[in-house]
């Protein structure tokens, strides 16, 4: 939750409730954060660095606690199920009305989006359907303490949580937030949109002008900070964003299939191989080939600039391929409303 107005001023009510979790025996609690060498040098590197006092974010962190089951939950992912499967969990008709409604509600918010970063409305709906429901589903945890917890137990990428863990208590003094207060997923990703604190810093955007980036209770900046991202990331304004494939005889899908999504071969390149988009796509662009785990066979699609802005927004390709087609179906609905 985003409370710019509370700042640092229930800091003795969660002193009290710190006090009482440390009479809890550790196997109920969690491991308080403080406990950790590794959490404490944190502290005065943080202090060194970005002029805070080691008192101050000392009495922060002895609030925090280790959660092993947000590690369980970042080691199983939604993206590890095969596309029909995890396609089934956002093309559902509860997420494209509740689309149809958001747009409703906000077309005024998303119209002014869509003129400004040049993305469309469908897709900036999508995204916030597929992260949080529409904001629903902002997430239970503690960003600090789901942050914490994998900047410091889960090496595979301590890195990459360390830096956000840092990104986010930057954020939260600049925005007037109450670190322990704001609520995220399991991975410490925040709002409508689910931004990483690094996300905040470089692309959140206060659309309806009030002087705050409120992504958690404000939907206008929420859509205009995810087609901030997407703009940023290269958007092409009513481009392509993907396309299935008809293959020809003799093609050879598998071998022009790559790891990386980035658009590489020209779309005449494809045609000339046997592979044929099955719908209009104006011009030349450049393509990149995508396989997808379907049902009964291989989907095989072609992927233009727009698919690699989502992945960049969240890199898995089922990701991306969800938000795409749930976009359509949302669009889609909308028509038929209008």
């Amino acid at each position: 939750m985003f409370l710019h107005s509370i700042k640092y001023r229930s800091f003795l009510s969660l002193t009290a409730m710190a006090a009482t979790l440390a009479w809890l025996p550790a196997t109920t609690r969690g491991e308080m954060a403080t406990e950790l060498p590794q959490v404490n040098e944190f502290i005065v590197e943080m202090a060194a660095r970005h002029d805070f006092t080691v008192s101050a974010l000392r009495t922060i962190f002895d609030q925090v606690v280790l959660r092993p089951e947000i590690i369980e939950a970042i080691s199983r992912p939604a993206e590890g199920k095969p596309w029909f499967q995890y396609r089934e969990l956002f093309l559902t008709p509860a997420r494209i009305d509740g689309g149809i409604e958001f747009w409703h509600k906000h077309r005024s918010a998303l119209s002014i989006a869509q003129t400004r970063y040049g993305v469309e409305a469908a897709v900036i709906v999508a995204i916030i359907g597929v992260e949080t429901r529409y904001g629903a589903k902002t997430g239970t945890h503690r960003v600090l303490e789901a942050l914490t917890t994998l900047a410091f137990q889960y090496p595979k990428r301590a890195p990459f949580f360390r830096a956000q863990l840092e990104e986010y208590l930057l954020l939260t003094r600049n925005e007037g937030m109450d670190p322990l207060l704001a609520k995220g997923s399991y991975a410490g990703a925040m709002g409508l949109p689910q931004f990483m604190p690094t996300s905040f810093r470089d692309f959140a955007v206060d659309l309806n002008g009030d002087g705050h980036r409120d992504i958690w209770n404000n939907p206008d900046d929420a859509i205009g900070s995810v087609a901030n991202y997407l703009h940023s990331n290269n958007w092409q304004p009513s481009g392509s964003i993907a396309v299935p494939v008809d293959l020809a005889k003799d093609a050879d899908p598998d071998s022009l299939v790559g790891a990386d999504l980035k658009p590489n071969l020209r779309l005449d390149r494809f045609r000339s191989l046997g592979l044929l988009p099955s719908e209009p796509v104006s011009g030349n662009p450049a393509a990149a080939l995508l396989r997808l785990e379907g049902k009964d066979e291989p989907e095989y699609w072609l992927c233009f600039q727009n698919f690699y802005a989502i992945t960049r927004y969240n890199r898995s390709p089922l990701y991306a391929m969800a938000v795409h087609q749930l976009a359509q179906e949302i669009a889609a609905g909308m028509n038929d409303h209008d």
